[in-house]
This record gives C-alpha cells, sequence and structure tokens, in this order.
C-alpha cells in the first residue's frame, strides 16, 4: 500500500509544474548551449504563460529569444500577454508577420490590441488585416490604452430580453471557445441597447422556459470607453464586481472588463505611485535597458541636486550667522531630515485619499483641518523633546535657554509649514491634471528642507544671535 501510495505521490510531483527559479533558468540556459530544444520546449510546456513570462525575465538577452522562439504559437502566444511592454516589443521586432498572425490569433481581442500598439506602426498595420477579428481589435486601438475602452475585450455573451433561459444556455455554449471566462450574460432590447445582467449562477438555477428578461438585474453598472482605468478599478472594488460592461452613450455594449484585467491595473498603477514618490519615472520595468533606465532616472536626481544646492544657497545667506554661533550648524540636519519627513508623512495621506477616491471636494477643508491639528500636536511634542534636549548641552547662562529656545520654536514651526505644503500640494497638481504621486517624490522633500533651514536661520537670527 505504501509503494502504491509512493508511486501515486511521485506522478503527482512530476506532473506538477517546476518552480521558476535561478535553478530552472540555468537548467535552461545549459539546454540550450546544447542545443536540446526538445528538453527545453517540454520543460517550458509544463510551465504556466505568466511563470514562463518571468522566467523570459530571469534568462539574458539572446537566450530569452532563443526559448521564445522555439515555443509552440498557442504558447508563445499566451505568455505575450504577460510580458512587460519592453521585454514583449524585443523579442517581436524581428518576428515576421506570419509568425505574429499565428501568436496573436491565440490571445483576447483586448491583450492582441495591446500587443499591436505596442510594436512599430508599419509592422502592426501589416499584422492587423490578417487577424480573423481584426474589427474589433482595431476598434480597441482607438482608444486611450489607459482608459475603459482600452482594458476592455469584445468577447461577451449578449441576449435579446425576449428569450428564455434555455437560449441564453445555448448562447454560452455557442461562444464557449471565443470567450474565455463567463461570468454573467448580458441583455438587450430590441435597438440593441443594453437593459440588465443575468449571473451564470442565476441562469443555472432558472427553470428553462423561463425569460431572461425576469431573472436579469436590471440595477446594475456600466461605464464609458473614456472612463479612465484607476476609475474602473475603484468602481469594480465599490460594487465587488468580477465583469463590468461597457457601454457608449447611445446604450449600445460595446466590450466588458474582467476582474483579472482590473487586478494588473491596480498593480500598475500602484507601481507607477511606488517610482514617482522615489523620484523615478514612473514607467521602468525589470526588463529595461541601462540607458533607458538612466533616461527615467537622471532628470530626477538633477532635480534632486539642484533642490540641494538651493539649500546650500540658504545656508550660504546665514554665513554670518554660523560665524557667531557654530553650535547652530548641529542642528541644520535635524531640521531638513524633520521637515522632509513632516512633509511626505502628510503628502502620502492624500494622494492615498486621492488615489483611492476616498478624499473629495468637499472634504478637502476637514482633511486639511486634521492634518493641521496633527501636525500642531506632533510638532509641540517634538518641540518639547528637542528643548528638553538642548537644555543638556554643555553651554553655559541664558545662551542655552536662548538655544533651546530657537530649536524649539523652529522645529514646531517647521513641522506646521512642512505639514500644510505636504497636504496642499497634491491637491493642487490634481487640479492641474498632474499625478499627485509627484507630490512624495524629490518636490516636496527638496522644497520642505528650503523652507525648514530659512525658518530656522530666521529664528535663530532673531532669538538667539
Amino acid at each position: 500500500m505504501e509503494h502504491v501510495q509512493d508511486t501515486v505521490r511521485d506522478e503527482v510531483l512530476a506532473a506538477s509544474p517546476p518552480a521558476v527559479d535561478d535553478e530552472l533558468a540555468e537548467r535552461l540556459e545549459t539546454l540550450m548551449a546544447s542545443e536540446d530544444r526538445e528538453a527545453a520546449v517540454r520543460i517550458a510546456a509544463r510551465l504556466h504563460p505568466a511563470d514562463l513570462a518571468r522566467l523570459l525575465n530571469y534568462l539574458p538577452a539572446g537566450e530569452r529569444e532563443t526559448l521564445f522562439g522555439w515555443l509552440p504559437g498557442e504558447q508563445a502566444g499566451l505568455v505575450l500577454a504577460d510580458l512587460d511592454d519592453e521585454l514583449r516589443m524585443r523579442l517581436l521586432e524581428e518576428t515576421p508577420a506570419e509568425r505574429l498572425k499565428e501568436l496573436l490569433s491565440h490571445l483576447e481581442t483586448d491583450d492582441a490590441a495591446d500587443v499591436l500598439a505596442g510594436l512599430p506602426e508599419a509592422l502592426a498595420a501589416e499584422v492587423l488585416p490578417l487577424l480573423d477579428r481584426s474589427e474589433d481589435v482595431q476598434s480597441l486601438l482607438h482608444y486611450d490604452e489607459e482608459s475603459a475602452g482600452g482594458i476592455m475585450g469584445t468577447e461577451y455573451v449578449i441576449v435579446p430580453e425576449t428569450w428564455t433561459v434555455a437560449e441564453a444556455t445555448e448562447e454560452v455554449r455557442r461562444n464557449a471557445e471565443t470567450v474565455a471566462a463567463v461570468f454573467a450574460v448580458f441583455v438587450r432590447d430590441a435597438e440593441g441597447k443594453l437593459q440588465g445582467v443575468v449571473s451564470l449562477k442565476n441562469l443555472l438555477l432558472t427553470l428553462a422556459d423561463t425569460p431572461v428578461s425576469d431573472i436579469m438585474d436590471r440595477d446594475f453598472v456600466a461605464v464609458p470607453p473614456e472612463m479612465d482605468q484607476e476609475e474602473v478599478g475603484r468602481i469594480m472594488q465599490r460594487y465587488d464586481l468580477v465583469s463590468l460592461p461597457v457601454a457608449a452613450a447611445s446604450g449600445e455594449m460595446l466590450g466588458r472588463i474582467t476582474i483579472d484585467d482590473i487586478v494588473d491595473v491596480i498593480r500598475d498603477e500602484a507601481e507607477e505611485d511606488i517610482q514617482r514618490m522615489s523620484g523615478m519615472s514612473g514607467s521602468e520595468e525589470p526588463s529595461d535597458s541601462v540607458f533607458r533606465v538612466i533616461r527615467g532616472r537622471l532628470p530626477w536626481l538633477l532635480i534632486g541636486m539642484a533642490g540641494a544646492g538651493l539649500s546650500g544657497l540658504v545656508i550660504g545667506q546665514f554665513e554670518n550667522a554660523l560665524e557667531q554661533a557654530v553650535i547652530l550648524a548641529a542642528f541644520i540636519p535635524v531640521v531638513m531630515a524633520m521637515a522632509g519627513n513632516a512633509g511626505i508623512q502628510s503628502s502620502a495621506i492624500v494622494v492615498q485619499g486621492l488615489a483611492s477616491g476616498e478624499l473629495w471636494a468637499s472634504d478637502v477643508a476637514r482633511r486639511l483641518g486634521k492634518e493641521l491639528s496633527v501636525s500642531l500636536l506632533n510638532g509641540l511634542a517634538l518641540a518639547l523633546v528637542l528643548g528638553a534636549a538642548v537644555m543638556m548641552l554643555p553651554v553655559g547662562g541664558a545662551t542655552l535657554e536662548l538655544l533651546a529656545l530657537t530649536a524649539s520654536l523652529s522645529m514646531l514651526t517647521v513641522i506646521v509649514l512642512a505639514t500644510i505644503i505636504g497636504a496642499t500640494v497634491p491637491l493642487l497638481l490634481q487640479r492641474m491634471k498632474i499625478d499627485p504621486a509627484l507630490a512624495t517624490g524629490p518636490f516636496i522633500t527638496t522644497s520642505n528642507d528650503i523652507l525648514g533651514l530659512g525658518v530656522f536661520f530666521l529664528l535663530a537670527t532673531l532669538i538667539y544671535l
């Protein structure tokens, strides 16, 4: 009995896909070096397309092109949907049009449109007429790639409201090959306008001769094709949707957005915001070339260096103050650090509220008031701590008390001003149609450094010197 169990376990382990790691990458590199195409393809065939896409990122340039070229058409096509734009373009730039047509034929229309949008115009124009659903793909290419129309697919099941459950079920069967995942059946009227949605569960549990109009949900949510993909993501999250129809102003259904598309959107938008908060372009991919990475990062580093230069100019303006009291130099890093930290904290909260849609225009005054209250209390606490620490310095007489007063007032003022700037700048950027995530990067840090130093030296000049 134990021998049988061990045999079954070994067969299951052998059938399970291998882990995508350095060991697997090295194994495939060895196979490709020995030109053992059959063994390499056999290993790749056991991988999910998403895991195979990760593996192609592991492999060095040249070898990834070799492995991709060895893959069967269906597997290579499915892998394309999971590759980042830069790597996808490099893999396809030398691919003949006929091979491209074979690869794209295995993709849904939205994924095929994404691939074509990243290709050179001449090559895309050559491949597009060869596709079976070229008109649908062409229509998707007209939409902004970060809009509802840009991420929707044209594969869905829609039936007239006069049909019965049996007829609708048969329509699902007829479209089984073209519609990869059926979450719901959409219902239209005689004029083609979207009237309701029937969940797959209701379709399966209702008697066959029941009209779909009797069981469809008329209180459904649909979005226009021009809506930004971030707002689409918020709608699907808010209403717990797995499938969302996209409809024209006339009411005609144009396509549907599924939960897998929105997961990609949420991930991409989060990665973009994190990069911009770190002072990067927001579009950097792991497969980008060195020069592309430099092009995305260097401008922000130059901006940061310019800001640091301005901070140096502020210090230079108070050179006499530093000569009279060298001890003031010890407080420069404290002031700069606290100004930057306070500004980033408040701006991050505001950016988060704007990104999630939880910060409304009518709520701005209350949020700013809350941030101001927090900054006052935090500023007082930090000012007391800093003042107590200054009083322990080996400086005698009234000079020590004045120094403690200067440091404490500077800390309080800097915290309050930095918090106000951090909270208001994202709102201004949002109004100017600029990504508010930029407010949490070098811009806030540098501006608050300069402001903090200016406030500190002005108070030092008035009180301490």
